[in-house]
């Protein structure tokens, strides 16, 4: 009786290997794309995972569906390690029932976001999907509600990462979007709500599933995405890449990694980096490289709201979050995408006990019509809100602009910033000299004897007085001007300095503003 119940064991066990069989695995293969459980070996520690549910089917006897049983059900779910760190984990596999979800199919994919939640680990969802298996109706949709209240509770509590490796459409896609970054597939990956045919239906447009919601269209335009990887290796790999920065839940700490990089190291390339003439751009990325340790930056949506850069880098050992002005991209500004991608990207630091490190160099908010009209108050406040709400360590250096509105809403002293320092090119101040000698002296230049000897006296009096760092120090608005060289070793030790930091918000449900 034992050895029967083993042979069937055995038997069950191969057929939820081979999921849909070994021609629609050879037709994955066929799209540049891998299995559900390939896909977790390359994810996972080698030799790791734990699988569980791997014999659970459908109950569904609708449209002939109680003949097409697979062991598993369309989606791979367990637990296992990245670098030693335990993580749970779902694949969803497209050769069975194209891996369109089931009642049995969601209950599996909540039994293990459950099990993160009480373990505290990260949960990494797999996506690879036709969306809900229509034979079960409203049961299948369900499910997918199941996930998305699981989703949300977990959200602040423990990483969620999604990557989109084939098809995610309908409400299938609201998963990965209540999740923390979204990881996407060039040539093989979407993602959209309604699709082709129902779109030329309705709006009568003509538009392909990648050009409707392709990684390209999510990571370029429409923000939906956070990185577009090659292919599924390198996607996995990336993924793998990202968990080394974070902590395993929001009650600790991101893991330490030692460096030979020194603490103290200066370094020279940055007291030439600002231009001469304040109108002149620079890669503030560069900036960024050489402070990190091991010049190691991985930023997150580089290809999105490129005006403003943001990512994750290691200084001293500790991660931090990096959100930084790109003068090289319409000069810096601040506008609606970039001040939600920051304001987005903020919460997630402070929700997982991340440090915010910003580089500001700022001339204000876009101006114009349609940002105006676009909503740019709406969307500017997120990012003022998400700094101020932020109780993490907040270090900002103020690298040359800091004007106006842009300057409050960057991490500044009075919206508790903890150390704000400058670099001796730093302009403080409510606009530009030549803006603001305009309007001030407006009187005194169009009664002058000479209007523009008289305007460019005012513009270089009002540069002696604030295009410099001194009105803020004075005031106790900046800690502290730094050489830029320096840089790297003044944060560290001032990462070192508040790592013991304790704030706190008033006690309130939440507050009323969405990120």
């Amino acid at each position: 009786m034992t050895k029967d119940i083993q042979a069937r064991i055995d038997a069950r066990r191969e057929q939820a290997t081979l999921g849909g069989g070994q021609a629609r695995i050879d037709a994955q293969h066929a799209k540049g794309k891998l299995t559900a459980r390939e896909r977790i070996d390359l994810l996972l520690d080698q030799g790791s995972f734990e699988e569980i549910d791997a014999f659970v089917t459908h109950r569904c006897t609708n449209f002939g569906l109680d003949e097409q049983i697979h062991p598993g059900d369309g989606v791979v779910v367990g637990t296992g390690l990245i670098q030693g760190r335990p993580v749970a984990v779902f694949s969803q596999d497209f050769t069975v029932f194209g891996g369109s979800l089931s009642e049995a199919y969601g209950a599996k994919i909540c039994k293990v976001m459950d099990a993160a939640m009480k373990l505290g680990i990260p949960m990494i969802g797999l996506n690879d999907s036709g969306g809900a298996r229509i034979q079960e109706g409203v049961v299948s949709l369900s499910a997918y509600s199941e996930l998305f209240s699981r989703n949300t509770m977990a959200s602040g509590v423990i990483p969620q990462i999604s990557a989109i490796m084939g098809p995610c459409a309908g409400g299938a896609v609201y998963s990965p979007a209540l999740t923390d970054f979204i990881f996407m597939v060039e040539g093989t990956s979407y993602m959209h709500i309604t699709g082709p045919d129902v779109v030329k239906t309705v709006t009568h447009e003509d538009v392909t599933s990648e050009d409707l919601g392709g990684a390209r269209v999510h990571e370029e335009v429409s923000g939906c995405s956070h990185f577009t990887c090659a292919d599924d290796a390198e996607c996995l790999s990336r993924i793998r890449r990202l968990m080394s920065f974070l902590p395993s839940n929001n009650a600790e700490d991101a893991p330490r990694k030692p460096t030979d990089d020194s603490a103290d190291r200066a370094e020279v390339l940055l007291d030439s980096i600002i231009p001469e003439s304040p109108n002149q751009p620079y890669d503030m990325k560069t900036v960024i490289e050489a402070i990190v340790d091991d010049g190691d930056f991985f930023e997150i949506q580089e290809n999105y709201a490129a005006n403003m850069v943001i990512g994750l880098a290691r200084l001293g050992g500790r991660s931090v979050g990096l959100v930084a002005n790109q003068p090289s991209v319409l000069a810096g500004v601040l506008d609606s995408n970039s001040s939600e991608k920051g304001a987005r990207f903020i919460r997630f630091c402070d929700a997982f006990n991340i440090p915010i490190v910003t580089f500001e160099d700022v001339p204000g908010f876009m101006p114009g019509t349609q940002q105006e009209h676009g909503g740019i108050i709406r969307r500017g406040a997120k990012l003022l809100y998400a700094y101020c709400e932020a109780t993490v360590p907040k270090l900002t250096v103020i690298t040359r602009k800091a004007y106006g509105g842009a300057y409050c809403v960057l991490s500044s002293k009075a919206t508790r910033g903890d150390w704000n320092v400058a670099w001796p090119s730093a302009q403080i101040a409510v606009m530009g000299a030549e803006g603001a000698a305009k309007i001030i002296f407006r009187r005194e230049i169009a009664a002058a004897d000479d209007p523009a000897k008289a305007e460019a006296d005012k513009i270089a009096d009002y540069k002696q007085r604030f295009d410099n760092p001194f009105s803020a120090a004075e005031r106790g608005l900046i800690d502290d001007i730094i050489q830029p060289s320096e840089t790297r070793a003044r944060l560290i030790r001032a990462l070192e300095l508040y790592s013991t930091k304790r704030d706190s918000m008033p006690a309130k449900k939440h507050g009323s503003i969405p990120l």
